[in-house]
């Protein structure tokens, strides 16, 4: 510890230099048109690639004009609404929407049994490998254990590095059955060696589908009711895919595009999706509204809930990044199409756990909010909540620990990642690399 101190020190003296040294005035990014973050000054993205496998659409040419629309999320030529109204009966639904995704067709009753016995097949760990690896180094940080045993993994397949399209393929299905086990073993190993608390290691049931398993797995009585399955079912299949562009789908395929291996390639992906500003929101938006039910003395008065977001917005209170958390999307304008849907799912859940009142919180808060915003910001597109604005309550009412909220974003998400590596490998072209501008000065040493 004496020696982390000493860097830290040295560090922080050293943090004006480097804060100089590094900082580039946002007028330098106008004058020679790069865009910031790949987005123009209308949120618009660059173009980096072709895909088949989704599409998201907020905006529509409507007289030659581009309007905001209510978002659209569509899987292989799916819209999300109709797969999961379709799948709303099916209790693997998520498997479902999984083969859809790898493959680019809807399986038939055979090809979603087999793929199913598959999964089942691949859903084991190495021998000791939850003792040797997951249990050795328990960390709070649960992306970061997880990142670790995939990593791990490749030491124990022999073919670790052969990136053929059939050995690729085994590896993603390996993954997509195991990211679950873990994620709740490293969530269990945490909770005993760092809280003290009892451990349970429960093995997956065959008979029981990827959302089932989860709730079994993490429960010490490894009970769950049919409501609680099929809430978690929608909320993997809305967080599974979400077009190319995303900060960790856009780096499974720039890895994957230099030629790396699956394990490596999902790592960095997940070193992605770990981020507050990507994967981590959910867990923003539950600690902001504690910070509301704390704060706000009457949370039915329109006007103290406006003025307490007001003051949030300004940096104020809460966490003063001048935030209002699940608001607002990257692409999305009127609406998310994944919150719509997501929204009666957890209005079911929410009366089955007795937390209706709660539920009127977000709901006062997802009405006032884009008010509040509107009126302090200029606003190129509408400002709507996005999927994680519930998708934290939908967790915290399923006593999902918040160390596994972004981890249930990657158990989701490791199919969509899947279907873009594959995608990648079978039209593998260049390797991706975006080009950088530089604007340093030229100097001499002794200047």
């Amino acid at each position: 510890m004496t020696m982390m101190k000493d860097v830290y020190e040295y560090a922080t003296d050293k943090m004006n230099l480097c804060v100089r040294s590094n900082d580039i005035p946002q007028e330098l990014f106008r004058s020679y048109n790069v865009n910031r973050g790949l987005r123009d000054l209308n949120g618009k993205g660059v173009l980096t690639g072709l895909t088949r496998i989704s599409d998201v659409i907020s905006f529509k040419q409507i007289d030659g004009k581009r309007v905001p629309v209510d978002g659209e999320l569509w899987y292989r030529g799916y819209n999300v609404k109709d797969l999961v109204a379709a799948c709303s009966t099916e209790r693997f639904a998520y498997e479902k929407l999984a083969y859809l995704l790898l493959f680019g067709e809807f399986p038939s009753a055979d090809e979603i049994a087999d793929f199913k016995d598959i999964l089942i097949t691949a859903r084991n760990l190495p021998t000791n490998f939850t003792r040797d690896v997951i249990m050795k180094a328990p960390s709070r940080d649960i992306m970061n254990s997880m990142t670790r045993s995939i990593l791990t993994l490749a030491s124990y397949d022999p073919y670790a590095l052969r990136t053929d399209l059939p050995n690729v393929i085994r590896q993603c299905i390996e993954l997509i059955a195991i990211f679950p086990m873990l994620a709740i073993y490293g969530y269990q190993a945490f909770n005993h060696y760092d809280n003290f608390d009892s451990m349970y290691i429960h093995r997956p049931d065959a008979s029981l589908s990827t959302a089932e398993n989860i709730l079994m797995m993490l429960r010490p009585d490894k009970t769950f009711t049919e409501t609680e399955a099929r809430v978690l079912d929608a909320a993997l299949m809305l967080h599974m895919e979400h077009g190319g562009g995303n900060n960790s789908t856009f780096t499974t395929r720039v890895v994957t595009s230099s030629g790396s291996d699956t394990y490596a390639t999902i790592a960095a992906a997940m070193s992605s999706l770990k981020g507050p500003r990507h994967g981590g929101a959910n867990l923003k938006v539950v600690e902001m509204m504690s910070n509301i039910r704390e704060n706000v003395r009457d949370p039915r008065d329109d006007e103290e809930m406006f003025r307490y977001l007001t003051r949030m917005l300004s940096g104020a209170v809460f966490d003063h990044q001048g935030l209002i958390y699940g608001m607002g999307h990257a692409v999305y304008s009127v609406s998310d199409p994944r919150e719509r849907i997501f929204k009666r799912f957890v209005g079911r859940l929410a009366e089955e756990k007795g937390r209706d009142e709660e539920l009127a919180l977000y709901e006062q808060v997802e009405r006032i909010a884009p008010q509040v915003i509107a009126k302090d910001r200029r606003i190129y597109k509408g400002v709507s909540p996005n999927v994680d604005f519930y998708s934290g309550f939908v967790y915290d009412m399923l006593g999902i620990p918040r160390e596994l909220f972004t981890p249930m974003f990657a158990i989701a998400r490791i199919a969509g990642w899947s279907a873009h590596r594959l995608e990648e490998l079978v039209g593998m072209g260049k390797i991706i690399r975006p080009a950088y501008m530089s604007v340093m000065d030229h100097r001499f040493p002794g200047d």
